[in-house]
């Protein structure tokens, strides 16, 4: 209290564990005394406070003050942030692999499955792209170190997709344990691609059992039926060997789609207006069948599988029976 003037104010401070409603009740009365004992009086409610919002509200502006600090001690300053994004984006060395010293990433040792390259610059490469489990044939001939190596870990061929590319698949496939193949787009080589152009080949890899092999040299035995077909038939399906592509036809022999062998089982179902299909791979069953629904007259390709049944509707052959009409 104080007083002043023959006048006296003060302050009244009631706690309470009411309820609201009750708190309330108890403010509003109290604003109604008009006298403390002979003296007139008023009295005025100056707030209610909750406590336990007091107090968090304290709390909350304490946590954003440790926030603040926090978040400036641990913010790394922008020479901190460049020098780690650089530590990322640093290639490995390139190492060297067998008596041959082919190049090869800092991964190939330890990986289980590993991807074979044409050249130190598709290393390089795939290298920027996190694959670090490569190694690079560097010319035609398949060196011995490559062949033990195939052997001992999955092989993965990502080869240019160009006519150097179908060589070096041809001499893979005759001499290596590789158990995939997969290609760059058509007209490119791996060294062009981008990151996201590379994992699509890979994505896109197929089984080597799937490919079409050379063939071997063979004891002489009775000819096959040959099958005469249009010239521009036999040249689109020399021009397919080695690519692992297919080609879909309408009926007079005009190109519809060309797309790799992997996408040909889905593409045939959805396909309309198809009369010939060409593709460097094999016959298998559930293609003739998808033809048979399709109505599709003829099926070119590498070989047949053993396993399918002839087709009354669906015309089978081979490249090696192909001749061009004179």
């Amino acid at each position: 209290m104080h007083s002043k003037n023959d006048k006296t104010t003060g302050t009244i401070t009631i706690p309470t564990s009411l309820d609201r409603v009750s708190t309330a009740l108890i403010a509003s009365s109290i604003e109604s005394i008009n006298r403390v004992g002979p003296c007139a009086s008023k009295v005025t409610l100056d707030k209610i406070e909750d406590v336990r919002e007091a107090r968090r509200k304290v709390i909350i502006d304490r946590a954003k003050d440790i926030l603040h600090k926090w978040t400036i001690e641990s913010m790394p300053s922008v020479d901190e942030v460049f020098k780690e994004v650089s530590e990322t984006l640093k290639l490995g060395k390139v190492e060297k692999y067998g008596p041959e010293e082919l190049p090869a990433g800092p991964g190939l040792s330890s990986a289980k499955e590993i991807i074979v390259v044409e050249g130190r610059a598709d290393i390089i490469n795939l290298m920027r792209c996190g694959l670090l489990n490569t190694v690079a044939l560097e010319g035609a001939k398949v060196p011995e170190s490559m062949k033990s190596l195939c052997k001992e870990k999955e092989a993965t061929a990502l080869l240019d997709g160009d006519r150097g590319g179908d060589l070096i698949f041809k001499e893979l496939l005759q001499v290596t344990d590789v158990k995939y193949i997969a290609r760059a787009p058509r007209g490119k080589e791996v060294e062009e691609l981008n990151c996201k152009e590379i994992f699509e080949a890979l994505e896109a890899k197929i089984p080597i059992q799937e490919t079409s092999k050379p063939e071997l040299p063979k004891p002489p035995k009775r000819e096959k039926l040959k099958v005469e077909m249009p010239k521009e038939i036999s040249e689109m399906t020399k021009g397919l060997e080695g690519t692992l592509e297919a080609l879909l036809l309408n009926e007079k022999f005009e190109q519809i789609e060309r797309l790799p062998v992997s996408q040909l089982a889905e593409k045939l179902q959805q396909a309309e207006k198809v009369d010939t299909v060409i593709f460097d791979g094999i016959i298998t069953q559930r293609i003739v069948d998808i033809a048979s629904e399709k109505d599709i007259k003829r099926i070119i390709a590498s070989r047949v599988s053993d396993a399918v049944k002839p087709s009354l509707t669906v015309q089978l052959i081979t490249f090696q029976e192909i001749i061009a009409e004179s």
